[in-house]
């Protein structure tokens, strides 16, 4: 039977959980900021690319802060360990290149039929080619996935570790919760541009942010959610990049 205690300490962690899940990308963009009146570093108007490269660096160190800190009071498993069994790897990577063509139809979809180059945002050179497939290929899949499912899905799990249930699968509702902040924490480009397109954004946000919890919970490891998320990234710019160099 539930307590009303452990009915207050659920609600607790649920509060803690939606903090940290929508104000560590702020608090990184802070510390962005409060750096470059010291050392320089970046302005988004500056370098979007810089700046987001050093603001994730903050959102890590954030994550592994705040991991350090909530397990002296609850210990849960962040997950920062190669799988003890299934890895879950395979599978990442090919949900990942799903998702990567995916996401290209959803954000690009009159460019796609028109057969238009797409508008990335940036000039497309040599230099931004480099720098952004390594960031979406390599850097983001650690920089978020620590903060999101290592820090929240682990945290909350140790806390409300209820599972739902489908069929032959289940999964913690601590996946399904953190997933929604996820997409949440992605709101910004419906709010700024509301169209088809960032609406479906929110979508595929949250789907991938199922998976991505679901593979750190079974596979008891971060490295999936990780190569996942990197994967369908990177493929959406590989796209992207080719059809641009095909249109233009």
């Amino acid at each position: 039977m539930i307590t009303l205690l452990r009915i207050l300490w659920i609600a607790f962690a649920l509060i803690v959980t939606i903090v940290l899940g929508l104000g560590i990308p702020y608090l990184a963009a802070y510390s962005v900021h409060y750096a470059n009146l010291v050392l320089h570093f970046a302005q988004p108007t500056d370098s979007l690319l810089k700046y987001l490269y050093i603001h994730h660096a903050f959102q890590l160190a954030w994550g592994l802060v705040f991991i350090a800190l909530l397990k002296r009071f609850v210990p849960f498993d962040a997950g920062l360990h190669p799988p003890p069994d299934k890895s879950y790897i395979v599978p990442a990577i090919l949900w990942g290149v799903f998702f990567g063509v995916l996401m290209t139809v959803v954000d690009y979809l009159p460019d796609l039929l028109a057969r238009r180059p797409m508008d990335l945002g940036f000039p497309v050179n040599r230099d931004s080619i480099v720098g952004w497939t390594l960031f979406e290929g390599v850097y983001v899949g650690p920089t978020e996935e620590i903060p999101f499912r290592s820090l929240l899905v682990g945290f909350l799990m140790a806390v409300m570790p209820a599972q739902l249930r489908v069929g032959r699968y289940s999964m913690s509702w601590a996946g399904i919760v953190v997933a929604a902040i996820f997409a949440l924490a992605h709101v910004n480009n419906l709010i700024a541009h509301p169209s088809w397109a960032t609406a479906g954004q929110q979508v595929y946000a949250f789907a991938l942010g199922v998976l991505y919890a679901y593979w750190f919970e079974k596979s008891r490891s971060v490295i999936a959610p990780i190569i996942g998320h990197n994967v369908s990234d990177v493929v959406e710019y590989a796209i992207c990049f080719g059809l641009i160099a095909l249109w233009s």
